[in-house]
């Protein structure tokens, strides 16, 4: 199996280091609250490293957010959803690390963005249509096909968000269960997901290096989440993170 080779940032281009350290700072945000924001990070990540490389970058980032999320609201979780959706996601993260190195270097990046407009997608469907989510939330077999997409999707491209909120959502929790089930489930999965990227070769002392290097943005991100959850008002808060997720993957898609 190929072994990525290590992503190394490029320190004389300072946009790069920008795009990084707003990327981390996004992280942050999205651990602690604003979970819309954490495909901004996938994407601006994307600008700075080759497509497949940013996933072992941003990986430790969002470990380090998932503890922060955690140390904030961890009193407040569903536990039995919790036991209900990761067993399914932890053989989507071993069906995602299988499928990763079989997509082809060119054709990573539009992957990726193609993933992103079909999760955004799947966000706007649950807003248009809230009680179809809730119906089909009853289902075991729903449970268990929503682990197993969040695995594989979090493993290929950090992105599962859309896949877990449209679950968690539908499974009728309040916005501060709803917090802290989430920064629960990804401290877990994305803690399984280490292993699996190592051996792919996106993990490495460089990777590392830099990781440490923006973990002030990820902590002021995450207080400015904190501090901003109760302020903002959510609808509209995800309605233009939708649509600029979306622009950005159209740009992702379209740049080669």
């Amino acid at each position: 199996m190929r072994r990525a080779e290590k992503p190394v940032p490029d320190i004389s281009s300072p946009s790069g280091w920008v795009l990084s350290i707003a990327a981390a700072f996004l992280v942050g945000m999205a651990k602690t609250g604003f979970g819309g924001l954490g495909i901004f990070s996938v994407l601006l990540l994307a600008e700075v490293f080759p497509a497949r490389e940013s996933t072992g970058v941003l990986l430790p980032m969002m470990i380090f957010g998932d503890v922060l999320g955690v140390a904030f609201y961890r009193r407040h979780a569903s536990w039995s959803d919790l036991l209900r959706l990761i067993p399914p996601a932890a053989a989507g993260i071993v069906l995602g690390w299988w499928i990763m190195p079989r997509i082809p270097d060119a054709a990573f990046r539009d992957f990726l963005g193609w993933l992103i407009i079909v999760l955004m997608a799947l966000t706007l469907l649950q807003r248009r249509f809230p009680g179809m989510a809730k119906d089909a939330a009853h289902y075991p077999a729903v449970g268990v096909l929503a682990g197993v997409a969040t695995g594989v999707t979090t493993m290929v491209a950090n992105a599962a968000g859309a896949i877990t909120a449209f679950y968690f959502l539908a499974r009728r929790m309040d916005k501060m269960t709803f917090v802290g089930t989430t920064a629960w489930f990804y401290l877990v999965i994305n803690l399984i997901k280490v292993p699996f990227s190592t051996h792919l070769g996106l993990i490495n002392a460089s990777s590392l290096t830099f990781d440490a290097m923006m973990l002030p943005a990820i902590v002021l991100g995450a207080l400015s989440g904190r501090w901003l959850l109760h302020l903002v008002p959510q609808r509209l808060f995800e309605a233009v993170t939708i649509a600029l997720a979306i622009l950005a993957a159209v740009r992702l898609v379209g740049v080669s």
